[in-house]
């Protein structure tokens, strides 16, 4: 059933196209940014209005189904790990351990030499 799920939820996010900023093609400061997307409010605006060759609007119908929403593409729940304790709590079977980036490089070793004598998965090695 999760395979299932998880396969749809592929398929979904393909066909979900880039939401592109309005303007971002003209505002310097946003070029770089063209990710955060906001809601057009303008009266004339022609994204809002949905006009033919403008850039597509967020709408309903592209989220992933809710029982795999927030589950990494192994089915897996990420659990973030800043040491060893946190490392030793996590669910082998249902969670999956992600380094955070702050850590070490040899705290870093701790935690994955741990993990491969718990049989943990560590999503970022």
């Amino acid at each position: 059933m999760m395979d299932k799920l998880l396969k749809l939820r592929k398929v979904i996010k393909r066909k979900k196209p880039d939401y592109l900023r309005f303007q971002w093609w003209k505002v310097i400061k946003l070029r770089n940014r063209k990710e955060s997307w906001r809601r057009p409010r303008g009266i004339h605006n022609k994204i809002r209005r949905k006009l033919k060759s403008r850039v597509s609007m967020v709408e309903v119908g592209y989220g992933s189904p809710r029982e795999v929403k927030g589950l990494l593409p192994n089915g897996k729940r990420p659990v973030l790990v800043h040491n060893l304790e946190e490392l030793e709590k996590i669910d082998k079977e249902k969670e999956c351990a992600i380094i955070a980036s702050n850590v070490g490089k040899r705290k870093r070793e701790q935690i994955i030499n741990r993990a491969k004598e718990l049989n943990i998965e560590i999503f970022n090695i």
